[in-house]
């Protein structure tokens, strides 16, 4: 049986590199779909598409007890890798920049282990392969392709570089927040930078925009609320001596409710309009919703914390970083349909895993495959190693 375990762990390691080595962004993911098929018929687990790319595997199909499912998604980033690793990104400009890779070992792991212990699980299980979480609403795309047929809950996770090794983040209620961006097109009036006057400025008009749109937080919404509004790009190509007619601002939000969402999507309409016409010039805004906030259900939530103790201690429990995390996640879709949970859990083992996600230099730590996968297996109620 030990042997058995050290030999799935180190499955699942190679499996994660081999994966890292050929990254695919959100629903190009065939080789990494056809990888885990191939996987999953290896280890006789049925399985069926779902999402095009998206996979779903069953354990246990006929048992009585409550219908579990896990998800691990499969997607990358488009960034070039600077990691120098051996399995680094074969793919220009494309990595697992968020360890995606490293949930799918995982749930790969899980897979392999509940495979050998079946007849220990109490209800049937579900394996999520998840494609397009990035961004792509692929969570969306799974449950209308009947990811959650039959299911009475459901788990996933996170790696998170911030926290140290071991740490877990799972409360009851808000865990991660809801997003959204938003593009304002200024329209103005261009012409020779000598003669102002006879223009109508986008850039001047844009600039006024972004500081006035960057207060909404400070001063039109109480402090006590998770919110956040971000411009991160401005593009106002022309040449030195030239005025352009336009300017494109772009940005971000950050939500905690759906109430914050419509109010913030409110005020950055209102203030560029005023602005515009301040200057002189036109604003079209253009809002774009994303994601939910991520809300985790109270019996889950607790399932999760009082599992992970088992595997560490109580001391894993404890953590400094604020609640909600301000990031998004489109697990959020499944928690509106199911009950279930999402945890967070730290990465950061003093060596070469503190890289935030998302950064060229980040590498997932292969070291959370094994507690995440006893985590899988006490929560679905198997025989643990």
């Amino acid at each position: 049986m030990q042997n058995y375990w050290q030999q799935t762990l180190s499955s699942a390691h190679q499996f994660r590199h081999d994966l890292h080595a050929h990254p695919e962004l959100g629903w190009q993911e065939q080789r990494t779909a056809s990888k885990i098929r191939e996987a999953l018929s290896s280890l006789n687990i049925p399985w069926r598409e779902c999402a095009e790319t998206g996979t779903l595997g069953f354990l246990n199909p006929n048992g009585s007890g409550r219908h579990i499912a896990l998800r691990g998604d499969i997607d990358a980033l488009p960034i070039s890798e600077k990691t120098d690793k051996a399995y680094s990104s074969n793919h220009e400009g494309c990595m697992h920049a968020c360890g995606h890779d490293g949930h799918t070992a995982t749930l790969m792991a899980t897979a392999r282990w509940l495979k050998n212990v079946e007849d220990s699980l109490p209800g049937p299980v579900t394996l999520l392969f998840q494609p397009a979480e990035e961004g792509g609403h692929g969570a969306k795309k799974m449950i209308e392709d009947g990811a959650l047929d039959g299911v009475d809950m459901i788990f996933g996770w996170h790696n998170w570089p911030a926290l140290k090794m071991g740490q877990l983040v799972c409360p009851e209620g808000i865990v991660m927040c809801g997003n959204g961006t938003f593009e304002i097109e200024v329209i103005g009036k261009g012409g020779h930078a000598s003669q102002p006057e006879l223009c109508r400025d986008p850039v001047l008009a844009a600039s006024a925009m972004v500081l006035n749109v960057q207060q909404i937080i400070s001063r039109r919404l109480p402090p006590q609320q998770s919110n956040v509004v971000s411009i991160t790009s401005i593009e106002a190509p022309s040449a030195a001596t030239v005025i352009p007619e336009r300017v494109k601002i772009g940005g971000s939000i950050r939500i905690a409710t759906e109430q914050a969402r419509q109010t913030i999507n409110s005020l950055i309409q209102e203030i560029c309009e005023q602005t515009a016409a301040t200057y002189g010039v036109q604003a079209k805004v253009q809002i774009i919703p994303r994601y939910q906030a991520t809300v985790n259900h109270n019996e889950q939530a607790q399932a999760v914390r009082d599992a992970w103790v088992k595997i560490s201690d109580d001391h894993s429990l404890e953590h400094d970083i604020a609640v909600p995390i301000m990031a998004s996640e489109d697990f959020s879709y499944y928690l509106k349909e199911v009950p279930g949970a999402f945890a967070l859990i730290g990465a950061d083992d003093g060596e070469d895993h503190h890289h935030p996600c998302h950064s060229p230099y980040y590498d997932f730590n292969d070291s959370l495959v094994e507690p995440v996968t006893k985590l899988y297996a006490q929560l679905v109620g198997a025989t643990l190693p």
